[in-house]
């Protein structure tokens, strides 16, 4: 019913309400329906969004665990061209006087991959000669050897027991009283101890070279002859803790002394800690260091993680630190004015999880434009094609090279990397690599301000790896004892191998005159490259 009069532009319904409060109502609900939309929307986009964090993250926990951990990238893009930049090498190193160029350089040849042909030039040589019988060779006019083959013959291991007699001579004095004179006996490191030094060096490097468990290597021992015991071998080896100490200290000294110094940690288990819970995180520090042709590697354990740990380890090193991005070492270096240089694999590893992740498409990557984390490889990759071009030059050609070549590059990958972040998904892999690499922007490209620091933390890594690779095999130490002892034996056997020496007969070198050195001289002889290459 409408009803008409002096206010003839309001209807009345039969609900009571005119038109225009209908309006607004009506109004009102579409806005009410607007926001509902977009709360729908928005809560779609998110559902969306973490659909496909999670989905990275899953398809990047199934990579690490069933596909190759190489960090190659097989579908890594050639964004530059590397011939531009061996010829931009070739013309610094044309600028570079003479007199300046080191002899390595100037004798250096590319480096070709040959085949390898026959066997090592250091192993011993046996020769067996297959003879004619009298018969056979009866009426020849001469005969002749002619070598018609190589083979490589194992020796299987052999347990021996050493009797040790000790030679004694009685003298006879005045009134009846005889004096006896006993042949000297060599001094053993442990003291009373039923293992040869031979023995103790294989148990140490079966153990922490090659990542065998105890267990494990008794079992092995029993084969041969004689079971020893996986606990009586973990107290061996607790107790040369002690032992290696001197030179353990010796080294870290030696180590701080020079220019350059790099620093890893990574976590192991330790069963029985004091004031720490089993699961709790305790830490394996490495430091990598001295002159280039005297390096150290020295493990450290420790159940924190703290600034304090770090600056123990560097007491009296005033060279350049390499690490990554942790910030327990901002304290010493802050303290001692050390210059902090990061480690370009840890960015590039970044962007590597990032690219590996991705949803596959082989078309795409064929066909379609790079993704944002490959683009980022591509520019990492010249960094690293630079280092491999220069790497026989001397620290000061290298400085220029990098000064000449790699700013530019890394000038060019900042403005990339700033223009970007806003265009990923944020907590993204991508945008979690973009955003780690400008917060390390500073220490990432520092290794440009010396010849001398490489572009990457890699040797430490390289040194801490045989150390993860051991945790897998024994899962964890039993009391901060034990891994103690583990740091103390990874150290002069990561020290061998850094200075290219066998580490079982470096071991078996440094047990058969630790107990006699008792000097600073002497201990100094048990460097590795003070070691007797006849030893």
């Amino acid at each position: 019913m409408k009803k008409t009069g002096k206010n003839q532009d309001k209807t009345v319904t039969h609900s009571g309400l005119n038109t225009a409060e209908l309006l607004a109502m009506l109004a009102q609900k579409e806005a009410q329906l607007e926001a509902a939309c977009q709360q729908r929307d928005a809560a779609i986009a998110e559902r969306d969004k973490y659909k496909t964090l999670t989905d990275d993250l899953l398809r990047l926990a199934k990579i690490k665990r069933f596909a190759a951990s190489s960090e190659k990238h097989v579908a890594q893009i050639n964004l530059f061209d590397e011939a531009e930049l061996e010829a931009a090498i070739d013309d610094l190193k044309a600028q570079v006087p003479a007199e300046k160029t080191s002899p390595k350089t100037a004798s250096a040849s590319p480096r070709k991959k040959t085949r390898n042909r026959g066997f090592s030039a250091t192993l011993n040589r046996i020769r067996r000669e297959l003879r004619l019988s009298d018969e056979e060779k009866a009426g020849a006019s001469k005969t002749f050897f002619s070598k018609v083959k190589e083979e490589l013959e194992y020796i299987p291991a052999q347990l021996n027991v050493i009797e040790i007699w000790q030679e004694k001579a009685v003298f006879e004095t005045e009134y009846d009283i005889e004096r006896m004179v006993a042949a000297t006996r060599p001094v053993h490191p442990l003291g009373k101890c039923i293992a040869t030094t031979s023995l103790l060096a294989h148990i140490i490097t079966s153990k922490y070279a090659d990542g065998l468990p105890l267990y494990r290597l008794n079992n092995m021992l029993a084969r041969l002859g004689h079971e020893i015991g996986r606990n009586t071998m973990a107290n061996w080896v607790i107790r040369l803790d002690e032992v290696f100490q001197p030179l353990i200290t010796l080294a870290r000294q030696h180590q701080n002394q020079g220019n350059y110094l790099q620093a890893d940690e990574t976590r192991i288990q330790v069963i029985n800690e004091a004031g720490k819970s089993v699961q709790s995180d305790k830490w394996m520090w490495v430091t990598r260091g001295g002159p280039p042709d005297k390096p150290t590697v020295l493990f450290e354990y420790d159940p924190s993680r703290a600034g304090e740990v770090p600056a123990r380890l560097l007491n009296g090193f005033k060279g350049v630190l390499q690490v990554d991005g942790y910030a327990g070492y901002a304290k010493v270096c802050r303290e001692e004015k050390l210059p902090r240089i990061g480690g370009m694999d840890h960015a590039r590893r970044k962007f590597i999880e990032a690219s590996r992740a991705a949803k596959p498409s082989a078309k795409k990557r064929k066909k379609g434009p790079p993704s944002k984390a490959d683009v980022a490889i591509g520019y990492i990759r010249k960094l690293y094609v630079i280092e491999n071009n220069i790497a026989d030059l001397s620290a000061e050609e290298k400085y220029q090279a990098r000064q000449t070549l790699a700013l530019p590059i890394l000038k060019t990958l900042k403005s990339w990397l700033e223009h970007n972040l806003s265009r990923v998904l944020k907590d993204s892999l991508t945008h979690k690599a973009i955003s780690y690499m400008l917060n390390q922007w500073d220490e990432l490209i520092g290794y440009c301000n010396y010849g001398y620091v490489n572009i990457s933390n890699a040797l430490a890594e390289n040194a801490i790896r045989p150390f993860a690779v051991g945790r897998r095999n024994w899962l964890f130490a039993d009391s901060a004892r034990g891994a103690k002892a583990s740091a103390t034996c990874y150290s002069p056997i990561e020290t061998a191998k850094a200075n290219g020496i066998e580490p079982s007969s470096y071991i078996k070198y440094v047990l058969e005159n630790i107990a006699q050195a008792t000097t600073a001289e002497t201990l100094e002889a048990l460097l590795p490259w003070n070691m007797p290459k006849s030893a």
